[in-house]
């Protein structure tokens, strides 16, 4: 058997060309599903990248050190008026809890704070339901953010003042161009006085309708709104710098244990969230999130593959006398397969880049509708055309082996 040589290689390239010039429609709606498929990949692989980088943004901003201590914490959602038993049991979090813990020297703060859902009115203009936290002056400290105008609350305030540190976001909304300060807003019917105005950081995991509004003094809080102990109350912890999150942790539950009076032996009655828990949890969420658009996208790239292999068996039905008269001049059967092999790939290449072009210009759009870093990565480029190449060569076997396997004097006889 002759060597292939690296003419037959774009020989074969150059018939595919040829036939898909000849068959632009066909052709078209052929690569519609391997483009199609690509570019959902290429983009579902740019959408993933920029949420992993603006969280990790935002937990650098909101602080590596701050972790949270929390009745309990689940992944599931639950009933707070149907707990478990052995989350009913478990007391609710305490001022003498985050005081104990502020008399640790490996933490820098710790206090009690709430999370409030409220609907913010002025003038006739309402909001949607927001989150408001009730915390303290170094809120943004915890949170992240920045100050833009006006100030944070006085030590007086911090007892029950009835303001608010409004989020630039919410603060358009209520008030448009006008100056906020000064001015007074009503949350859940409630009147605060707004003495500031701050820019949160970027974070596009809120839940639709649920956005941040601002932050009250945590007293202002407790006193005047609604809230639920089981889940809504929380103590906000900072290790000092120098302290790992691991050491702060343990001080953190052998403080809490001994304040709490639970034996050796018997099980935590609160839980510790670190930025990292909350990391993987997204990390875990997005990456679901990219294995279903992955199946999904599979789909098309199934269809484009069938598409494929049906032009190749249209495409052998039509040149076969031309099969015939290559293997009656000397043509093997591994130059046939070959040929027929390198137009599927051909063709299916073609379809790949053009799907990493489509994937380049939503990623683009994601960037801008969405303000994220959504830049398509390398390797997701590389994926897209070694798969485009192995589903022509997968789905052009078959009638490529068809055609190798023609009798060359039945074919010159075919009209």
């Amino acid at each position: 058997m002759r060597r292939l040589r690296l003419p037959n290689l774009l020989e074969g390239a150059g018939i595919a060309l040829g036939a898909m010039r000849a068959n632009k429609l066909r052709s078209a709606l052929t690569i519609l599903g391997v483009v199609i498929g690509v570019a959902t990949v290429m983009t579902v692989a740019s959408l993933v990248q920029g949420i992993r980088g603006q969280l990790l943004n935002a937990i650098e901003v909101a602080g590596p050190q701050v972790f949270y201590v929390l009745r309990y914490f689940t992944q599931t959602p639950l009933d707070p008026d149907r707990l478990p038993y052995h989350l009913r049991i478990r007391p609710i979090l305490s001022a003498g809890d985050a005081r104990a813990l502020r008399e640790l020297p490996q933490l820098s703060y710790a206090q009690l704070w709430l999370q409030i859902f409220a609907r913010l009115e002025r003038a006739g203009v309402r909001t949607q339901t927001m989150i408001m936290y009730g915390g303290d002056e170094r809120f943004m400290e915890i949170l992240g953010g920045t100050l833009l105008r006006g100030r944070l609350f006085s030590r007086a305030e911090l007892t029950g003042g009835n303001v608010i540190v409004l989020e630039e976001q919410a603060a358009d909304r209520l008030f448009g161009q006008l100056d906020p300060l000064g001015q007074i807003i009503r949350a859940n019917g409630h009147a605060l006085r707004v003495i500031g105005i701050y820019q949160k950081p970027a974070n596009i995991f809120e839940p639709p309708g649920q956005e941040n509004a601002g932050a009250v003094p945590y007293q202002t809080a407790r006193q005047s709104f609604h809230y639920n102990e089981s889940y809504d109350l929380f103590i906000a912890v900072k290790a000092r710098p120098g302290v790992s999150i691991p050491a702060a942790k343990d001080a953190v539950t052998s403080a809490l244990r001994r304040v709490r009076n639970l034996p050796p032996g018997r099980p935590n009655t609160f839980d510790l969230v670190t930025q990292d828990q909350i990391l993987d949890l997204i990390g875990t969420f997005t990456g679901y999130f990219f294995l279903a658009m992955v199946a999904l996208s599979s789909v098309a790239l199934m269809v484009g593959g069938i598409g494929v292999m049906a032009i190749m068996m249209v495409s052998v039905t039509d040149r076969t006398r031309e099969i015939g008269l290559r293997k009656a001049i000397g043509a093997t059967r591994a130059e046939i397969l070959f040929q027929f092999l390198v137009e599927a790939a051909t063709l299916t290449l073609l379809g790949g880049m053009l799907g990493i072009f489509v994937g380049l210009l939503a990623g683009e759009a994601l960037k801008y509708v969405m303000g994220i870093d959504a830049a398509v990565p390398l390797w997701s480029a590389g994926l897209a055309c070694a798969v485009s190449v192995a589903i022509g060569l997968i789905f052009g076997l078959y009638p490529a082996n068809r055609a190798a396997r023609l009798d060359p004097v039945e074919a010159l006889r075919h009209e």
